[in-house]
């Protein structure tokens, strides 16, 4: 136990001073398993557990859904997307916001990503909220906490993982995630009506589009319709897998693309660079996160975390809130999928022996990482908002962003309380319970 808690101080110490996250689990668990069974166990675990993440056909679906959203980004998808909401909501009070936050909403649905939405949506929508006066600290808030919707609406890239993780079925993961992610989207659109109800000089109202032009608008996102459709439909009724489902939706973004005459060679050579890096980045973080796994295994950190919290005791809605409250406090300084790699090999035993259900958990650990997506210091959104406003100061950023963050507490605080908000559909659809 002693030689697990000095290889987590030295692990945070060594990714805090910006070493790869991958390379820092990888080294951390192969020192800390060859000390406590020899160099030769040790390398031959590592080698193992390289190889079982590049032959698992599981992991095959992450790159053609990161593909997948290479391909919408440069079918302008987005564009297409922001276009139709502004059509609809921009000439209200904030209505450019809300705007953002349903685009958001639909690029999450075909993307999988949250920086990607975050990137996407800031060139699209921050252009507009500036040419009509909006408050900067609205304007980045609003985006960055879009962008969460990422990692949440599926096919998300964090429900995968933690899908792969755990064993639990990706298709069901899926289909919790739909309710707390309208759910998400419909409290964003509420704040953004309080914040603008009481300062309207905060997001100004926009041009009022005729009803023809609305619809207009509205018939361009076809292909985002029918992509989600296509793919959770797909997985849902049993046409394909998960796995067929991330290739089906690889090409048909690809062919959406080619019929809007905005792919070309170049541009499909970048496309899959993109999702060529994006996915090594992943599996490197998977592949150190597998062998620390083996790690805290054999150090008894899960069985002692266990009986640590059985000593207290305390009910298991209890434990619950503090294992909440430590992702809380671990998402301040760790990045979200890091997260979900670190913490699930821990966490996931004491769920389980508490008789909570995983898929359930699933969903909350996503909301905890979207949470942690905007929490300072680290908040990879904020920054990835900064870089694309470098006049706005990060704190009016943060300040932007704090009735977001107040939305997020409400939603899980619902989820936590009423487990089948997430559960209703898996058990609709697959018989979950």
């Amino acid at each position: 136990m002693t030689v697990s808690l000095i290889g987590f101080a030295i692990l945070f110490l060594i990714a805090f001073l910006g070493f790869p996250l991958g390379f820092s689990m990888l080294a951390v668990g192969g020192i800390g398993f060859g000390i406590l069974r020899g160099a030769g166990p040790a390398l031959e675990m590592t080698v193992q557990q390289i190889m079982d993440v590049v032959l698992n056909t599981n992991f095959a679906v992450l790159p053609m859904f990161l593909l997948m959203g290479a391909f919408v980004f440069r079918a302008g998808l987005s564009d297409d997307l922001y276009e139709a909401a502004d059509a609809w909501l921009g000439h209200h009070k904030g209505g450019l916001a809300m705007a953002t936050i349903a685009a958001c909403g639909g690029f999450a649905a075909v993307s999988g990503s949250s920086l990607a939405t975050v990137a996407t949506m800031a060139k699209v929508a921050i252009p507009s909220m500036r040419k009509y006066k909006y408050a900067d600290s609205l304007a980045a808030g609003t985006v960055a906490a879009g962008g969460t919707l990422g990692i949440l609406i599926p096919p998300s890239a964090a429900l995968i993982i933690y899908g792969i993780l755990t064993e639990e079925g990706i298709a069901e993961l899926f289909a919790a995630g739909i309710i707390p992610g309208i759910i998400s989207v419909i409290l964003y659109i509420l704040v953004i009506m309080l914040v603008t109800h009481f300062k309207p000089e905060m997001g100004p109202r926009g041009e009022r589009t005729g009803w023809k032009i609305r619809f207009q608008k509205l018939y361009r996102v076809w292909g985002i319709v029918l992509l989600f459709f296509l793919i959770l439909g797909g997985i849902s009724f049993g046409v394909f897998t998960p796995n067929e489902a991330g290739g089906i939706g690889a090409i048909g973004s690809l062919l959406f693309a080619m019929l809007r005459k905005k792919m070309s060679w170049p541009v499909l050579f970048d496309s899959l660079v993109e999702a060529a890096q994006t996915t090594a980045m992943v599996f490197m973080i998977a592949i150190g996160a597998l062998i620390l796994n083996n790690f805290i295994a054999l150090a008894g950190i899960s069985s002692g975390v266990i009986n640590w919290i059985e000593s207290l005791g305390l009910e298991p809605f209890a434990v619950l809130l503090v294992i909440l409250a430590f992702y809380v406090v671990l998402g301040t300084v760790v990045e979200g999928l890091a997260m979900i790699f670190l913490t699930v090999p821990i966490f996931v035993p004491v769920i389980e022996s508490l008789g909570f259900d995983l898929i359930w958990f699933g969903i909350v650990l996503v909301m905890m990482t979207e949470i942690s997506l905007i929490t300072p210091p680290i908040g990879l959104n904020v920054f990835v908002m900064k870089s694309m406003m470098p006049d706005v100061p990060l704190n009016a950023i943060f300040r932007g962003i704090i009735p977001f963050f107040c939305a997020d507490i409400v939603r899980l605080s619902v989820v936590v309380a009423f487990p089948p908000v997430a559960l209703w559909l898996p058990t609709l659809v697959y018989g979950h319970f």
